[in-house]
């Protein structure tokens, strides 16, 4: 049964309200992760406690169960110049970026012009409400978040 430290090896599919899937893994290799060490959002993880190897789950999750809703201040202007200049920056593109801490981030490119860069750093689904698909293939114990 998952549990926080559970090892889990699972199939999953996140929808948003239309239908469109947003992230899958079915057809390739099953999502491995070790509960609670922050591999997933927080309100995907507790959706998985106490299910089983074999079980299958669907349920819909609100923003705040899942990506959270957009905040204006994770949208920053940033100077062209942070950009190599053969980047062809446009709207919609996701660049990734290295925190001081040495994570990478993801931003979308919002606005482009001469100057100044506007990056969007929010979850790309914040602000959705998703149905959230899963199957239990493994469950291991004794792992340390």
């Amino acid at each position: 049964m998952i549990a926080y430290g559970s090892k889990v090896r699972m199939h999953y599919t996140i929808a948003l309200e239309d239908g469109m899937v947003a992230d899958t893994t079915e057809g390739e290799a099953p999502f491995e992760f070790v509960m609670g060490a922050g591999d997933l959002e927080e309100g995907l993880e507790l959706a998985l406690i106490g299910l089983e190897p074999g079980d299958k789950q669907t349920l819909t999750l609100t923003p705040e169960q899942a990506f959270g809703y957009p905040s204006p201040a994770a949208v920053q202007d940033m100077p062209r110049s942070d950009f190599p200049p053969n980047m062809q920056l446009k709207p919609g593109l996701i660049v990734t970026f290295s925190t001081p801490t040495g994570d990478e981030l993801p931003g979308t490119i919002m606005e482009v012009d001469k100057d100044t860069v506007k990056v969007d750093f929010n979850h790309p689904l914040a602000g959705h409400e998703i149905t959230y698909s899963v199957e239990i293939l493994d469950v291991g114990t004794g792992m340390a978040p």
